[in-house]
């Protein structure tokens, strides 16, 4: 854990080292000296915390290492704030904010020059004096690390983990003797996996089960391990525990031992290397059916490093594998089957809790007042077994009404210690996250409980923070978003919406949620304010974290005004739902009303996100607003003028008025990926010219919204938007290109409302090879009937029809939009559809205006 602080303090200095050279100058020597400090401590701590975690003067001295991290960026920003943007700023003219140009200083005050010189000398020394004084520290460190013979006692424990973890990876060494009894839910999954395991096919297949820690996946391999008809349908069975940090030798040996095979005594074996076991169990198991259960496996190089050893012996042979992780299920041979193991229904969970807490599944002649406290714990749980299980274990033996209510006030608190499984089970999902994602996961914890936390938000801030490195092909935002669905593919998040064949929104299981607090705590990284859990909080904590979540009116919290110099974030969570973030480059103040803003915002030079959105209010900004040059993110309802011509970073535009976006100079916004525009549209003309959107050749996402009587001009322009993967237009459009495929060739999404369209659309957005997701809106056409030729819409997952009785049918092809798994139309519509459609369901993907205010607009 410290190992991620130690990384991105080092990344940070490497980072600084390169960008920073030309204005490093006296103390660049230092710099270096810090950064390959901190390199040799990184390889120390990563072994330290695995070996010795459970050593208090390890943790002391781990605790040390952190706080010189912290305090090593903040030098680097230091620097930053008081050289490198000072000398950027003076190194411009005054009147020629908008230039980029280096110029000499003028006029009637040449001294200014030599004031500037100083003042850079007199920063540079003071940051030369911090650097010195963490020297001292490390120095000192170093002294203690060989006073306490810290290293010898690493070196003692090389090979074993603490004693925690290491006890818990003995427990969870499972064997194919290990029966649970009661299997409570999953009847769905079962049955569908048993008919993959009998499946008359010959050739041999993998059976994944994945998910979160604790859902049950062992159980559910189990269940199917021993039921009656995979015995009698194997001619061996075997099963194995792998493990994160699995040893391929010993894994052979167990698999041969688990299958019986016995004509090699155990001494033999174990003198033979790893191809020789692999050669006699490929031996063994020729002309034989078997089943394999891999339980637990972490990496696809696991399965990899004995696979050869299992021949395809054309004869329905199986292998199970579980895994928390979704790519390693999906990827993980040849033919493979995925199983997503879903979390418990509330019946479900409530009945495996019955059955632990009171003996019986129905809770009879349990008194109501204790059923009312079970149901509230058991809905905490949120469906993970693991939990109802220990929690019904817990409270089996609590005879007492008031210890069931002190359970349930810290449930979380009274799991974990009552039980090693749960809180270290999550911990070895932790842990074998790199540093960086690590960083990402702990930022979790700022979120309150069962919030729904969107993804363009999280995404923005993850970068706001330097949690995401720099990649010279590849953009912050998309790097960041591959973090977010590693976390997914991990289970260490659940998915919420989906709009538009994205996820919008995620939450983070409470269980998860307390190990990230947890864990931050550790860190000092974190600080929570809950007004409803009156909080109080350790002074010297406020005083010193990196980062703070208020869960009330900010005008109740006095602690805001104890002073923070190493306050990185602070997030608000007002109870009526609106919430403003402020980081040190990302400020949100969304529906806080705002109208003016002031130009002290201008002292934030290295804003990357300002959100000022408002569903009632327009906003003003200051003129000056260029100045902010790393602005990235700028959201707000922008009505008044607009200068952020010279806003180079500029990625995401929401939502500006028309009228302002044509008096905008687009060719320098070279960089902007999305783009949100409403209003009206020039009196003279009544058309939406594309020609200024044309410029944006790495615009990804556009959305325009014109007044109702006003409409499109040719799309044409758009060709050269050849990244345009979302475009959402309402308004009326004459006529769509008629090689619109290859004016949108990338094109995945696409929303048509108010066009009025006279002829059938259908014949040339059927074209759109790449399109997954089609929503046509009310009055997109005036016609009566669409036609669907056979090898129209190949890829299209989606299609929604928000029509009226003015469209009668639907006509579609047989071989038409073969991947189509998702129909929305309206409930009380008369429109005909093909019949093999009526069976196709809405799509899970409802959420298709994600900002509703937009649609009236």
């Amino acid at each position: 854990m410290v190992d991620a602080v130690v990384s991105f303090a080092l990344k940070r200095l490497t980072d600084f080292l390169i960008a920073e050279a030309a204005f490093l100058g006296r103390v660049r020597k230092e710099v270096q000296w810090l950064k390959d400090e901190l390199g040799w401590m990184q390889c120390y701590v990563a072994s330290a915390e695995e070996k010795q975690a459970d050593d208090p003067i390890v943790r002391k001295w781990l605790n040390d290492i952190t706080k010189i991290a912290y305090d090593a960026e903040d030098v680097i920003d230091k620097f930053i704030l008081q050289v490198h943007d000072e000398e950027t700023k003076e190194r411009k003219q005054p009147d020629d904010q908008h230039t980029n140009k280096e110029t000499k200083p003028t006029g009637c005050f040449p001294s200014m020059s030599s004031c500037v010189k100083c003042r850079k000398w007199v920063n540079l020394h003071d940051i030369g004096n911090d650097i010195e004084e963490l020297k001292i520290r490390i120095n000192d460190l170093i002294r203690k690390r060989e006073l306490y013979q810290l290293e010898s006692s690493s070196n003692r424990g090389e090979g074993n983990s603490s004693n925690s973890l290491a006890t818990l990876r003995q427990l969870r060494r499972t064997a194919s003797f290990s029966v649970e009894k009661k299997v409570v839910g999953h009847e769905d999954g079962t049955t569908r996996l048993l008919a993959k395991l009998l499946d008359p096919d010959r050739r041999r297949l993998v059976v994944s089960i994945y998910g979160m820690g604790g859902l049950g996946k062992t159980t559910l391999a189990g269940k199917l391990y021993h039921h009656l008809d995979v015995k009698m349908n194997f001619d061996c069975r075997a099963w194995v525990c792998v493990s994160e940090d699995y040893n391929t030798h010993d894994l052979l040996l167990r698999i041969i031992s688990s299958f019986g095979f016995t004509t090699k005594k155990t001494k033999e074996l174990n003198l033979m290397n790893e191809e020789g076991l692999e050669r006699y169990l490929h031996e063994s198991l020729q002309g034989r059916s078997y089943l394999l259960v891999a339980d637990d496996i972490w990496k696809k190089e696991a399965w990899e490093s004995f696979k050869r050893a299992f021949p395809d012996c054309n004869n329905r042979s199986r292998v199970i594998i579980t895994t928390q992780s979704q790519e390693v299920a999906e990827v993980l041979d040849e033919r493979t089957f995925a199983h997503k193991l879903r979390f418990l229904t509330f019946d479900e969970s409530w009945q495996l809790f019955c059955e632990k807490a009171f003996g019986n599944p129905n809770a009879n002649g349990v008194e109501e007042q204790w059923k009312t406290l079970g149901m509230e714990m058991v809905q905490k749980c949120g469906g993970l077994p693991l939990a109802v299980i220990v929690l019904g274990g817990l409270l089996s033996n609590k005879t007492q009404l008031e210890k069931w209510k002190a359970v349930r006030d810290h449930i979380w608190q009274n799991l974990t210690k009552d039980n090693i499984h749960i809180p270290n089970l999550l911990a070895l999902s932790f842990n074998d996250l790199n540093y960086q994602l690590k960083l990402c996961f702990l930022y979790l914890s700022l979120f309150p409980e069962d919030f729904e936390i969107d993804i363009g938000q999280l995404i923005r801030l993850w970068v706001a923070e330097g949690f995401v490195p720099q990649d010279e092909n590849r953009n912050m935002e998309d790097v960041a978003k591959d973090n977010f669905h590693e976390l997914i593919n991990r289970s260490l998040i659940q998915i919420g919406k989906i709009s538009w064949g994205r996820v919008a929104t995620c939450r983070v299981h409470d269980l998860l949620r307390e190990l990230a607090i947890e864990k931050a705590r550790e860190l000092n990284l974190l600080y929570i304010y809950d007004q409803m859990k009156h909080s109080t909080g350790n002074s010297s904590v406020i005083a010193s974290c990196r980062q703070e979540a208020l869960y009330s009116p900010a005008e109740n919290c006095l602690w805001l005004r104890q002073f923070n110099p190493s306050l990185r974030s602070l997030l608000s969570f007002h109870p009526y739902g609106y919430k403003w973030d402020i980081v040190d480059v990302y400020t949100k103040l969304r529906e806080s009303y705002v109208k003016y803003l002031p130009r002290s915002i201008l002292n934030l030079r290295r804003l990357q996100t300002l959100d000022l959105f408002s569903s009632k209010f327009d906003v003003q900004l200051p003129n000056e607003i260029s100045k902010l040059q790393e602005l990235r993110h700028l959201f707000g309802k922008f009505y008044w003028n607009l200068e952020i011509d010279s806003l180079r970073k500029l990625q995401s535009l929401k939502f500006v008025f028309n009228k302002i976006w044509i008096s905008i100079n687009t060719e320098k916004l070279g960089n902007l990926r999305e783009l949100w525009i409403y209003g009206s549209v020039e009196k003279t003309t009544k058309e939406f010219c594309f020609d200024s959107i044309a410029k944006l050749e790495r615009l990804e996402q556009l959305v325009v919204k014109l007044d109702r009587n006003d409409g499109f001009a040719s799309l044409q322009p758009l060709t050269r938007c050849s990244n345009l993967k979302d475009l959402r237009l309402y308004g009326k459009i004459e006529k769509l290109p008629e090689d619109i495929h290859n004016v949108l060739p990338n094109l995945k999404c696409l929303l048509l409302k108010y066009s009025c369209l006279k002829d059938d659309p259908m014949p040339s957005l059927e074209m759109l090879h790449s399109l997954m997701i089609l929503n046509l809106g009310f009055r997109f056409y005036s016609g009566r009937k669409l036609f669907c030729s056979a090898q129209g819409f190949r890829g299209l997952e989606i299609l929604k029809l928000d029509v009226k009785d003015e469209l009668e049918e639907l006509q579609v092809e047989e071989e038409a939009m073969p991947r189509l798994r998702g129909l929305s139309i309206p409930k009380n519509s008369s429109l005909r559809i093909p019949e093999k459609f009526r069976s196709i369901p809405p799509p899970a993907e409802c959420y298709f205006e994600v900002e509703d205010w937009f649609d009236w607009v």
